[in-house]
């Protein structure tokens, strides 16, 4: 049976947005038994052509000097992101990697913050402070972006521990790449939302390399997913390519956990059509590897080949087309948005210390007067690497 759930300790099955509330009338639409094909398959190619456009604009600023710090492009891995993020709610938390811009996007933050963000400008969602690898946006459930390998685990672990103790439904969502994959926290996470039974679900973006990498230099096995069966957690491989098959197998995970379940590892196997960050020379792979994966599996034209005769070219253009108008005008708004005050960095670590009479940020106020004399004139482009 091509693609599906394996309990632990059976043979494995081989395989081959929007700016909506996080994703949820997507969700919607692919769990409706009214949703055509067609409906479901234009929503999630909306979404990987926003991601896109996003990240080839992303690269293009950056490469100009318009972006400051690092930045980690998730082109051909766009599947993923739309498919997994289709199936939460606006509630639902989810934890990212340092490459996280599409996870982003897909969960429901609106461009001109999210870019506004990048360009290290105080109207960004983190208001200048996160970037690329440390955006967060809480109103979404993105729980953030994260410059340390396998730093999400402990999060997703925690927003799934706190949606039992308060008794709702909601479910958390951990994306990470195959590095992480051989990190302790990995392994520490999921035995205990194993243990604990935690409505939790980990998407492995299995894009065959750690940094400059390969997997098969790192580990002995070629499907991660075997690794679940350890901690007693159903797992699935799916083909990271197909947004279809990606939606399918998160829908069905989320299903478990909202209904108490508890954890599931979903295996995507995908591949980054750039290097590990903008800007690396690659030399541990060559072009004609990426391009022999890109020309027969870019997630994009897979969809647009899915839908066949269902999607007309002048609608898959205007597809492009909006989602270039919506960049470009996200750019424009960044660019005219002004640089963080260099004495809010002092403030946003707790809750309420950005009010007036309130008893942390007059602690933090005093930390600022004393330290902000002897602060470097950095001005925008102040983000860290932090990877």
């Amino acid at each position: 049976m091509r693609g599906a759930f394996q309990e632990p300790g059976l043979a494995r099955c081989s395989v081959a947005d929007t700016r909506d509330a996080g994703g949820c009338w997507l969700a919607k639409l692919l769990g409706s038994p009214d949703a055509t094909r067609r409906e479901r398959g234009l929503a999630l190619l909306r979404t990987m052509i926003r991601i896109r456009v996003l990240e080839e604009g992303l690269e293009k600023h950056f490469l100009g000097g318009d972006i400051p710090g690092f930045a980690h492009l998730s082109i051909g891995q766009e599947a993923v992101a739309a498919g997994a993020c289709a199936q939460l709610r606006r509630d639902d938390s989810i934890a990212s990697t340092h490459r996280g811009h599409g996870h982003t996007l897909a969960k429901g933050t609106a461009m001109r913050p999210m870019v506004a963000e990048l360009f290290a400008r105080s109207t960004g969602v983190c208001r200048g402070k996160g970037g690329s690898m440390h955006i967060a946006d809480f109103s979404m459930g993105m729980l953030g972006a994260n410059g340390v390998v396998a730093g999400g685990f402990g999060l997703v672990a925690g927003a799934a521990l706190s949606a039992v103790q308060r008794k709702t439904d909601q479910v958390a969502l951990c994306f990470f790449g195959d590095g992480a994959t051989n990190r302790g926290p990995f392994h520490e996470n999921l035995n205990l939302c194993a243990v604990w039974n935690l409505p939790a679900i980990f998407v492995l973006e299995n894009n065959r390399y750690a940094s400059t990498t390969s997997t098969a230099e790192t580990m002995k096995i070629a499907d991660v997913a075997l690794r679940a069966a350890g901690y007693g957690i159903p797992s699935r491989i799916v083909d990271g390519f197909d947004a279809f098959e990606v939606a399918d197998a998160v829908g069905e995970a989320v299903q478990r956990a909202r209904s108490g379940g508890g954890p599931t590892f979903v295996e995507c196997k995908t591949y980054r059509a750039r290097g590990h960050f903008i800007g690396d020379p690659e030399r541990y792979r060559e072009k004609s590897e990426v391009h022999g994966v890109m020309s027969v599996s870019d997630p994009i034209a897979r969809m647009q080949l899915s839908l066949g005769e269902a999607l007309e070219p002048a609608e898959f253009e205007q597809l492009w087309q909006a989602a270039r108008e919506e960049f470009a005008d996200a750019v424009a708004f960044a660019k005219s948005s002004p640089a963080p005050d260099a004495s809010d960095a002092f403030f946003g670590a707790f809750s309420g210390d950005r009010e007036e009479g309130n008893p942390v940020r007059r602690i933090e106020a005093r930390e600022r007067d004393a330290m902000l004399p002897f602060a470097p004139n950095v001005g925008p482009g102040s983000q860290g690497s932090g990877h």
